[in-house]
């Protein structure tokens, strides 16, 4: 189901006559403002620890809002606001280094936020959406590859979308530069971090009517 751009890898030549796209029905059914539900979606990382193994964790504390158009899916969007403070790692000392200065630097630079500028169809169920990634001081653009899982009602009777998806980066490419040293070779912490996002959003009541 196209939630987003179609590429067009047929395009007309400029003497065939334009003919609009058909509108997918179940498509033009889910467009509507949508808030993301903390309780049943997570945003988390997996970064590579003293070059043998994995450390994974997860922000606790975020919020955010998709636009499906199914009108116009070009003018589809998403806004993320995650708490950095939220971090868990599962050990309490090394979240307290993450908010301090060596990384996040928290206290002075409370949220990461992403903001959508725009998004294409891949195949199928699968998408890429394409926004501002802001870290501390620093925003850079940032491609996060999607799968959109549908759509439900719950036994609440809200309508719900769901989506999953990640995106691998630098952290030094926003500024998370610490590292030790490790005596047999190599670093304690990986430069590239992969992101992971499991979203599942509430259709705004209004939308809904």
């Amino acid at each position: 189901m196209a939630l987003f751009n179609r590429r067009n890898n047929n395009a007309p030549s400029a003497t065939a006559v334009a003919t609009a796209p058909a509108v997918d029905p179940a498509l033009t059914a889910l467009t509507g403002d949508y808030t993301i539900d903390p309780a049943h979606s997570s945003i988390g990382f997996t970064v590579r620890h003293a070059m043998v193994t994995n450390v994974r964790g997860s922000f606790g504390e975020h919020e955010g809002s998709l636009k499906l158009d199914g009108h116009n899916p070009a003018n589809s969007a998403a806004s993320i606001d995650v708490k950095i403070a939220s971090v868990d790692t599962g050990i309490a000392d090394r979240d307290g280094h993450l908010v301090s200065g060596d990384f996040f630097d928290a206290e002075k630079f409370p949220l990461m936020t992403f903001r959508s500028t725009h998004a294409e169809q891949l195949g199928g169920d699968k998408y890429r959406i394409t926004g501002d990634l802001t870290i501390k001081d620093v925003t850079r653009p940032l491609a996060i590859d999607l799968e959109f899982n549908g759509s439900a009602t719950d036994v609440y009777g809200n309508e719900r979308v769901g989506f999953e998806g990640s995106a691998d980066i630098l952290r030094s490419d926003w500024g998370l530069t610490w590292n030790a040293a490790l005596e047999t070779g190599g670093v304690m912490v990986s430069d590239k971090v992969k992101l992971n996002f499991d979203i599942s959003a509430i259709k705004a009541a209004a939308a809904q009517a």
